[in-house]
């Protein structure tokens, strides 16, 4: 007797969810983001920062105007100044705070998402990949408790992988590329936070490469690619006339967002400030009392087989590395290692749990084991994080400045901070007749500070010029322009905190 026919097998990665595993798993995902957000909430009160209350001062007063910004110049795209103005319109420093937390909690569901999408079937799948974005956007490690581009910029990044992967198993062609358009309009709105995350383009170009070396791609790499290429121009376009709208042309966007950065690079290398040498050092330890080294390393086991997704099969490792590497780099080029830019390999760390999530379970004792005991630790460190930092409070004294100034000061005054610490300004409630705000736009644009002596030589000059210390020198600059003007236009009234104020002589 012949045997009846033999049902075919399901392909390795087309597994099929129980049906309750879907209720089971999106409520510890969605329990993951809220315990990420109680990270964050216990701070919402804390002092401003020094990037966050100027990006507040210029978002405020965004409009065509003498700089990039209205009057004042960022070297930051246009989507990170569009998202500050609406906290800012939202409450001011209460409302960057808590567009901070709710992108910790897109991150937290769009990296479950992303575990749902590239392990089919599994519950490990959404659970380690929102883990990882919980527990490693929450701890002040990696920047949290302070809102930065990168936290901003990440949830569009983790939607660009979402979709991508999503396009990659979509049902038909038409699907691909309304998924891929999708993708590419979060990889540019990601890039218009922060000119340096380009992780979801990184991740469409590494799948392109793969699909070319591999010679697969036509059922659903090619429509994901040119919707991606579709999304992306339709959401450059937009940003661009938005931003025009304001007075910030492409042309001024291009010297601020590109051309200046290039420079900042050069001017860091040059004058090789020991600071950064120390916050160098500083990332580094931060970087793995996190725990992250130690997650990849126990996620890496899991992905010496290949990880093949969709019709096409396209093996999603290399993609991966590819994702990662660019976020090191960026961290790297990055020049001034604040913590905050460690945020920036959340997407990669993700994409890398997703993927190590489609290893099966009868993996050996010891992997599970070790895995688990990688995740506990990174959870512990960011609880113990946000718990140093909640009894240890990061003390801005600077804000001591702000404080008198509002005690002496005058409706309509204006002041100068020499140089940086915009947050001073901020604070006080006062503008700045001096279109930086920030030290290394001084050290880049007006080494010489002959702007800044025209600014105090001129009918605008401000009413207070706070100053660093007790001079204008600092490196990276050189102060002989502009101190015939402070000697003939300002006298010294108080040392506050460290701060030299000085007043107009009237």
């Amino acid at each position: 007797m012949s045997p009846g026919p033999v049902a075919p097998r399901p392909a390795p990665d087309v597994q099929r969810p129980p049906a309750s595993a879907s209720g089971r798993t999106w409520p510890l995902v969605v329990a993951m983001a809220a315990a990420a957000t109680l990270g964050w909430l216990p701070f919402v009160g804390r002092d401003v920062g020094p990037d966050e209350g100027g990006l507040l001062l210029v978002a405020a007063q965004w409009a065509p105007g003498s700089s990039v910004y209205g009057d004042y110049f960022v070297d930051r795209p246009p989507v990170l100044l569009a998202l500050v103005a609406a906290a800012e319109h939202l409450g001011g420093l209460v409302g960057l705070r808590l567009l901070g937390a709710l992108a910790v909690v897109a991150c937290v569901l769009l990296a479950g998402l992303v575990g749902r999408i590239a392990a089919p079937g599994t519950r490990r799948g959404p659970l380690m990949a929102a883990g990882a974005a919980a527990a490693l956007t929450a701890t002040p490690l990696f920047g949290g408790t302070v809102v930065d581009a990168e936290i901003l910029g990440v949830p569009f990044l983790l939607a660009g992988t979402a979709a991508t992967l999503a396009a990659l198993t979509a049902p038909d062609a038409r699907r691909a590329a309304l998924l891929g358009a999708l993708a590419g309009a979060a990889a540019v709105a990601a890039a218009l936070t922060k000119q340096n995350l380009l992780d979801a383009g990184v991740l469409l170009a590494a799948l392109a490469v793969t699909g070319l070396l591999a010679r697969r791609g036509a059922e659903r790499l090619r429509p994901l690619l040119a919707g991606a290429v579709a999304g992306g121009l339709a959401a450059l376009v937009l940003a661009l006339v938005g931003a025009a709208a304001r007075g910030t042309g492409p042309v001024e966007l291009w010297r601020a967002v590109v051309t200046f950065r290039s420079q900042a690079g050069r001017v860091i290398a040059t004058a090789d400030p020991p600071s950064s040498a120390d916050r160098f050092v500083v990332m580094l330890v931060a970087l793995l009392a996190s725990g992250a080294p130690l997650l990849l390393a126990a996620l890496a086991p899991s992905l010496r087989r290949a990880v093949p997704l969709g019709p096409d099969r396209l093996d999603l490792r290399w993609a991966a590395a590819a994702v990662l590497a660019w976020e090191c780099v960026g961290v790297a080029l990055g020049g001034s290692y604040w913590l905050h830019y460690l945020t920036g390999l959340v997407p990669g760390i993700v994409l890398v749990a997703a993927l190590a999530a489609r290893t099966p379970p009868r993996s050996p004792g010891w992997r599970r084991r070790a895995l688990v005991a990688a995740y506990a630790g990174t959870a512990l460190s960011a609880a113990v994080a946000v718990g140093w930092v909640g009894v240890h409070p990061i003390e801005r004294s600077e804000l001591e400045v702000s404080a008198w100034l509002v005690d002496h000061g005058r409706p309509g005054d204006t002041a100068v901070v020499a140089f940086g610490e915009p947050n001073v300004l901020w604070a006080a409630g006062m503008s700045s007749p001096y279109e930086q705000l920030w030290s290394l736009p001084v050290r880049v644009s007006d080494p010489d500070l002959r702007e800044l002596a025209a600014v105090l030589e001129g009918p605008r000059r401000p009413t207070w010029l706070v100053v660093a210390g007790r001079s204008l020198l600092t490196w990276g600059v050189d102060p002989d322009a502009a101190e015939p003007a402070v000697a003939a236009h300002y006298r010294e009234v108080a040392v506050v905190a460290g701060y030299t104020v000085l007043e107009v002589r009237r």
